[in-house]
């Protein structure tokens, strides 16, 4: 089966066109659409519905996806460990939600890199879709994520749950309707609770997507937020945060998520994945 064709397959799924995917793989239509059909006369199946507004999968299509995904995916690691230089025995690509860099990220590369110098390894911060999406296709085999999204041929480990605590840049800051207060998004779960608990508070004018980004904003303009106590946790050593009195505290569960066929050569796991939960 032509490796071609099952990323340009895949490539259509992801863009939604043949046309977007053509760009993607800087070739040209015609080539997709051959490539394409000539994978359906192999499989005697058609994968996809052509439309004017994209490309839909069909039933077959639906089925097919996850085992392109397997073969692309071998291929790729399969290219990657052979061409491996002398010394060096197995591949470990990170993706990293970038609220969870600093502490579980750091611990986890910094851990390969020290102890299992035979590991190739890289770091790559994302969200959540992204993470999702890279281990789905193969360009990351590991990710920490606050959202257990696993797939066939993946596994997830709970690596405990982190506190989300409310902190001010000023020492006497109230619990409710500070006028700087900062929201910054924790989560969907966060989000309810964080409603039923401020149920009259005013809506926050200023928000945040990311932790990091709402702690910049804090430490340069002032005001208040709910964020991971490991990130606050230096900034409240050095009184540049303080910890608002009586205000809930939250939490969240980090996962690590694995590709099965790459962490099957990862004897070091188990012991990684203690000491993270540790």
């Amino acid at each position: 089966m032509n490796l071609n064709a099952l990323r340009t397959f895949l490539a259509i799924i992801d863009t939604g066109s043949l046309v977007r995917a053509s760009e993607r793989l800087n070739v040209t239509q015609s080539t997709v659409t051959a490539r394409l059909k000539g994978l359906e006369e192999e499989l005697g199946q058609i994968l996809l519905h052509r439309q004017t507004s994209g490309a839909e999968l069909t039933p077959a299509g639906v089925k097919f996806k996850r085992y392109a995904e397997a073969m692309t995916e071998l291929w790729r690691q399969a290219q990657q460990e052979t061409s491996l230089p002398e010394g060096v025995e197995t591949v470990c690509n990170i993706g990293c939600h970038v609220d969870l860099w600093q502490g579980l990220g750091q611990r986890l590369f910094i851990d390969i890199y020290r102890e299992y110098p035979k590991t190739v390894i890289s770091a790559w911060p994302g969200s959540q879709s992204d993470l999702d999406r890279w281990l789905r296709v193969g360009l990351v085999n590991v990710a920490l994520t606050y959202q257990p999204f696993t797939r066939e041929g993946q596994t997830t480990l709970a690596l405990g749950a982190e506190r989300i605590v409310l902190v001010s840049t000023d020492k006497g800051s109230p619990m409710r309707h500070d006028p700087g207060y900062v929201y910054v998004e924790a989560g969907e779960e966060f989000g309810r609770r964080h409603a039923a608990a401020y149920a009259d508070a005013d809506v926050a004018t200023v928000s945040f997507g990311c932790a990091v980004w709402g702690l910049e904003h804090l430490l340069e303009q002032g005001g208040s937020a709910y964020l991971p106590e490991r990130l606050a946790e230096p900034h409240l050593a050095a009184r540049r945060l303080y910890p608002v009195k009586g205000a809930p505290v939250f939490t969240r569960t980090a996962y690590l998520v694995t590709n099965d066929t790459a962490a099957a050569s990862w004897a070091w796991l188990p012991d990684l994945v203690k000491r993270l939960s540790g």
